[in-house]
C-alpha cells in the first residue's frame, strides 16, 4: 500500500499539501532567526508529499515546547486547520479513509513539529 498510496496521494492532493509546507518554510527562512523553523518545514514537506509508510514519534524537551508554542501562534494553526479540513472531507467516503488518516497525522505534526522525528 505504501508505494501505491504515495503515488495516488501525490497526484490527488499531496502536491498542494507539500507546497503549503514549502511556502511556510520559505516565509520562515526570510529572517535569520527563522531559518531553523524553515528547515523543519522543508523536512515536513517531504513527509507531506509522500506520507505512506512513515511514522512520526514525538519527544523533545523545554526548547521544543517553546518553539512549538511560537510555531503554533505564527503558522502552525493554519496548516493544522488545512489538514483537518482535508482529512474530514476524505473520511466521508470509505475509499478516502486511509488518505484522511494521513491528513490527521500531518495535522498533529503541524501543531507540534519540534521534537518530532519521522521514521
Amino acid at each position: 500500500m505504501g508505494c501505491l498510496g504515495n503515488v495516488i496521494w501525490f497526484i490527488c492532493g499531496g502536491v498542494l499539501s507539500g507546497l503549503s509546507w514549502c511556502l511556510a518554510g520559505c516565509l520562515w527562512c526570510i529572517t535569520i532567526i527563522g531559518i531553523p523553523v524553515g528547515l523543519q518545514c522543508f523536512k515536513i514537506a517531504s513527509l507531506s508529499f509522500f506520507p505512506f509508510g512513515k511514522e512520526v514519534r514525538y519527544g523533545g524537551g523545554a526548547g521544543s515546547f517553546i518553539m512549538n508554542i511560537i510555531w503554533l501562534i505564527v503558522s502552525g494553526f493554519w496548516l493544522a486547520v488545512e489538514h483537518l479540513i482535508f482529512g474530514v472531507l476524505l473520511c466521508i467516503t470509505i475509499v478516502g479513509i486511509p488518505f484522511g488518516l494521513q491528513h490527521f497525522k500531518l495535522a498533529k505534526l503541524a501543531l507540534m513539529p519540534f521534537g518530532a522525528e519521522v521514521y
